[in-house]
């Protein structure tokens, strides 16, 4: 579905041998000013137009295992709005092989998993800009995780299951300043969940301190000159 760089998935120990491509992402990874169905996301779209890129370029080069489909950065309308709040979204595809031991965890706990692992690192990146963060016009976040459940039998089609996470902004804020700890920003977080196109409402989950971000590397990649990542 998104295959990019990734050549080969290790099933265990998820390594992944990565050939270089180009050395910028495509930008119909960023909801087009033209796509936006209110004054107030377009404004947003334009005001942090470089910011918007440059999450695009970190996700690119810094996660090299994440895939970020069309139209999967942008300032999004949450689901669950009554009003026209706007929550900057980031919606990534996890390069993952399915396991058969995380297959068999409750949804919830498989959630809760993906939740602790990638949340708090991405809500991170998506933060950096700090004229951004004191907008009032910003109301929150969105992270949507997706990540295949299962190998479909032969000439199937994959199951993929999906999270979407929406963070106020008071409640990321507090996340980011170290008072609001990971299971605190679980409980606090508007969790809705699908298996496949099945939605499955919304879900309770735990959250745990997870340095997986921060300590894993992609066997073989090498970033693209000029490229650091923090």
């Amino acid at each position: 579905m998104m295959t990019r760089r990734i050549a080969l998935i290790l099933p265990v120990l998820l390594l992944l041998v990565v050939v270089a491509e180009a050395a910028a992402p495509s930008e119909d990874r960023i909801l087009a000013l033209d796509r936006y169905t209110s004054d107030k996301g377009r404004t947003l779209g334009a005001t942090y137009a470089v910011t918007l890129k440059q999450l695009n370029t970190s996700i690119y080069h810094c996660m090299p295992w994440l895939e970020v489909p069309k139209e999967g950065i942008g300032f999004f309308k949450p689901r669950d709005a009554a009003r026209d709040d706007r929550y900057l979204s980031l919606r990534v595809y996890i390069e993952q092989e399915p396991s058969t031991q995380f297959a068999a965890m409750p949804v919830e706990q498989r959630a809760s998993s993906m939740f602790s692992r990638y949340v708090g690192p991405l809500l991170r990146r998506m933060t950096g800009n700090g004229a951004m963060l004191n907008d009032s016009s910003l109301d929150g976040f969105t992270v949507i995780l997706e990540w295949l459940k299962e190998m479909p039998l032969s000439g199937g089609r994959p199951v993929h299951e999906t999270i979407a996470v929406f963070l106020d902004k008071p409640t990321a804020l507090e996340y980011l300043q170290g008072m609001v700890k990971p299971p605190d920003l679980a409980d606090r977080a508007r969790v809705y969940g699908w298996d496949g196109e099945s939605p499955l409402g919304r879900l309770r989950l735990a959250a745990w301190d997870d340095n997986f971000v921060s300590t894993y590397k992609v066997e073989n990649y090498q970033l693209a000159p000029g490229v650091t990542c923090q």
